[in-house]
């Protein structure tokens, strides 16, 4: 009987602290105005990862050298393995995920987002700072993402309108997201939805 109690309020803690950090997210406009956005039906779509920290580390180089290393010296070959599969989840998970939730919410606004180099007017996602947390069954961390959200004139560097998004979460509501792309696929998605619904109350 006393373990269960235990077991239940280490749950409780758990649960408590997962739900705090899903408070901690924050959004704000910080330069000029996304209303360019009313009236168009299709919005294109950029990313850009070139100038991200990533956990503990200011450059993501830095963290990439160390986890390729330890998982080389845990396996011969495992931390190239995860290198590519690290770079490819942002093309094959991360931006599609974004994508679906941010179509999703406006879709009752008549806005489609994606890949369309041919729209007047380009969202750009500046990820700053990636968390890729870790879940091991009874701990857990979540990820989070921090991003920049330009928006310019197709083809211009001029930015419209400029947001921020600081903790944005990743995460399985029940505790299942073992895999760190998962729970980064997750952030992604959250940002979307968080972004859409900024676009749908404020700018559209």
């Amino acid at each position: 009987m006393k373990l269960v109690i235990k077991l239940l309020s280490l749950s409780f803690v758990l649960t408590t602290c997962i739900f705090s950090q899903s408070f901690a997210q924050k959004t704000k406009v910080y330069e000029g105005n996304f209303k360019a956005l009313k009236g168009e039906t299709m919005v294109n779509v950029e990313y850009d990862y070139s100038n991200t920290s990533v956990g503990k580390f200011d450059k993501e180089q830095d963290y990439l050298d160390e986890k390729v290393q330890e998982k080389n010296e845990e396996e011969s070959g495992s931390g190239d393995s995860w290198l590519i599969k690290w770079k490819s989840d942002r093309e094959e998970r991360f931006e599609p995920k974004f994508e679906e939730l941010m179509n999703e919410y406006l879709s009752k606004d008549g806005v489609k987002v994606g890949k369309y180099p041919d729209a007047k007017y380009t969202l750009i996602l500046k990820t700053t700072h990636t968390e890729p947390g870790w879940n091991v069954g009874v701990m857990r961390k979540s990820a989070h993402i921090n991003a920049d959200i330009w928006l310019v004139e197709t083809g211009s560097e001029d930015a419209l309108g400029k947001m921020e998004m600081r903790k944005v979460p990743g995460r399985d509501a029940w505790g299942l997201d073992f895999d760190t792309g998962y729970r980064l696929q997750e952030a992604y998605a959250k940002c979307g939805k968080s972004l859409a619904k900024y676009l749908s109350k404020k700018a559209l």
